[in-house]
């Protein structure tokens, strides 16, 4: 847990520390509001829940929506293959920089799902896969050029049929 925390903090950038910072201020500045209005009840109060409701959903909100727009990237699968001869799950694509940023790294990351007859099941069997790996692609991925990659799910035995999500976060 410590690792991930760390790796978090190293990853930020001077876009998500603005944000952070703005979230802190706007919460201040309610609650300010919230003491000088202290004798209409009503206000404070939904002052201090409006204050609360910021501090906690806006920097997860701001966060994913901040990435979404400034790391656009789309992952195309070109290959899902059953390897015959070994207990593995070959699976290639590429990763495609659509942003007007340079990519120091991206971390893909790999699931495999099971497919059902039922169809709203398909929906829900992405978000748990029975087996993930975590792949990183380092160095430079420049804006609207690609970058490759070759990955080796090993062992890997499934018989029945079954599904590859790709889900990438670049920075």
């Amino acid at each position: 847990m410590r690792t991930h925390i760390i790796d978090f903090l190293h990853a930020l950038n001077l876009y998500d520390y603005l944000l952070f910072g703005g979230i802190i201020f706007l919460f201040l500045f309610l609650m300010i509001l919230a003491i000088l209005f202290r004798h209409k009840q009503t206000l404070a109060l939904v002052l201090i829940i409006l204050a609360l409701i910021t501090l906690l959903i806006a920097p997860i909100g701001g966060y994913i929506a901040l990435h979404a727009l400034l790391y656009k990237h789309t992952i195309t699968l070109t290959t899902v293959k059953d390897l015959t001869f070994t207990e593995a799950l070959l699976i290639q694509g590429d990763v495609n920089n659509t942003s007007k940023q340079t990519f120091k790294e991206c971390t893909l990351y790999v699931g495999v799902s099971k497919i059902s007859p039922i169809k709203p099941l398909n929906k829900l069997y992405p978000y748990v896969p029975f087996r993930h790996q975590i792949i990183t692609l380092a160095g430079p991925i420049a804006p609207k050029s690609s970058q490759s990659f070759k990955f080796l799910m090993q062992p890997f035995h499934y018989n029945k049929r079954h599904s590859v999500t790709v889900i990438g976060q670049c920075r």
